[in-house]
């Protein structure tokens, strides 16, 4: 089991980590603030269950596999990258300025299923907990995958307290910002444009590895 002092330390670092707005951040704010508080936290609990499904992943070393071998590496980054461009031009696309007095709400299964594929299909996500979990790891202290499950399942805690935060706040200021069709059309551009952005951010990013 880790020491009380390194937890911590990650626990701070961590929580450093999942401030910084980046994919998961920018999907809870923008259906929070579209769709209400509600909306807003049930897009954190998809992502978090795509958190969940890298934390497994890193558990088995399956982190490891993405980030050592090439193919699999490139299979995980392209994946994602197109997801998140996928995301930014059917926001681009989309017409929802005039649907929102009719018809404020969305599928939430949706809502769930979009969240879960941001995190679960995020390269980045897969390189935190390679490159950053392992430096609080101590095979002193006990069987190291139960250390990383401690780690990883600590990160979602983290980030489910931290994203709720902006779901509640996109939320709480979404209704104040739906009456402008201006900020509605500017915000469907702005996150649009900012998906596509980071998807090609994820595509871009290279191996650590290129000799397997």
């Amino acid at each position: 089991m880790p020491t009380i002092s390194t937890l911590a330390l990650y626990v701070a670092t961590a929580l450093i980590v999942l401030i910084i707005p980046g994919p998961a951040v920018l999907y809870v704010v923008s259906q929070g603030v579209r769709h209400g508080r509600r909306a807003g936290v049930t897009a954190v609990l998809g992502v978090h269950t795509g958190s969940l499904v890298q934390v497994i992943g890193a558990v088995a070393g399956l982190s490891w596999l993405i980030v050592s071998s090439s193919l699999a590496f490139t299979v995980v980054k392209y994946a994602g990258a197109a997801y998140l461009i996928y995301l930014g031009v059917c926001k681009l696309l989309s017409r929802e300025e005039a649907a929102f007095v009719a018809a404020p709400d969305t599928s939430k299964a949706r809502l769930f299923r979009d969240g879960a594929l941001v995190n679960a299909l995020n390269p980045k996500l897969a390189l935190f907990f390679l490159a950053f979990l392992p430096q609080f790891v101590d095979p002193a202290r006990g069987p190291v995958p139960i250390q990383t499950a401690i780690f990883g399942l600590s990160f979602v805690l983290i980030g489910l307290c931290t994203d709720t935060t902006y779901a509640v706040l996109a939320g709480t200021v979404g209704p104040w910002l739906r009456r402008s069709t201006r900020f509605l059309r500017g915000e469907r551009y702005v996150v649009g444009g900012t998906f596509i952005g980071l998807g090609v951010v994820a595509a871009l990013t290279p191996a650590r590895h290129s000799h397997n």
